[in-house]
């Protein structure tokens, strides 16, 4: 696995798979105003085009199996992952937690932030495994989606 910095003029590649590992998200929650699967291409655009994002394709024997966008301001604040996945056919593999390591290695290992879906105890397992502690702000975003926030020190 490693992980391989996406360029601009792949936008809408990377867009077809954030829509497709999110789409199960999308129909379970209904959370049509945060959920990277109902997000615009040209949102992809605008955050490929900021100096303080860094997409990378998470590149597995050659094929692109997911993607993460690392949030890096280099001013001393925390460092934040949004959004981090694997398509459906290359998840179970450790993908997500070898591409984490990956850009902690990149972008420092200390000093992160994210959020995930409280409702979905694999998400909040891979994070506290990574050494991610819940801060204790959750957010309601609909009757069946709450956000829970973690850092990492």
């Amino acid at each position: 696995m490693e992980l391989v910095r996406i360029s601009a003029n792949e936008s809408e590649k990377l867009w077809n798979m954030q829509k497709e590992a999110f789409a199960e998200l999308l129909e379970r929650y209904r959370d049509y105003e945060t959920n990277p699967a109902a997000e615009p291409l040209s949102r992809i655009d605008d955050r490929l085009a900021q100096p303080f994002t860094y997409w990378y394709f998470i590149r597995v024997d050659g094929e692109d199996a997911g993607a993460v966008r690392i949030v890096d301001m280099s001013d001393g604040s925390r460092k934040r992952i949004s959004p981090i996945f694997v398509s459906p056919e290359y998840q179970g593999r450790g993908l997500a937690q070898q591409a984490i390591l990956a850009a902690e290695k990149l972008h420092g290992s200390d000093n992160w932030a994210l959020e995930t879906i409280l409702e979905e105890p694999g998400n909040c397992y891979l994070y506290e495994k990574m050494g991610y502690h819940r801060t204790g702000r959750t957010e309601k975003v609909n009757e069946s989606l709450t956000l829970v926030f973690y850092e990492k020190n």
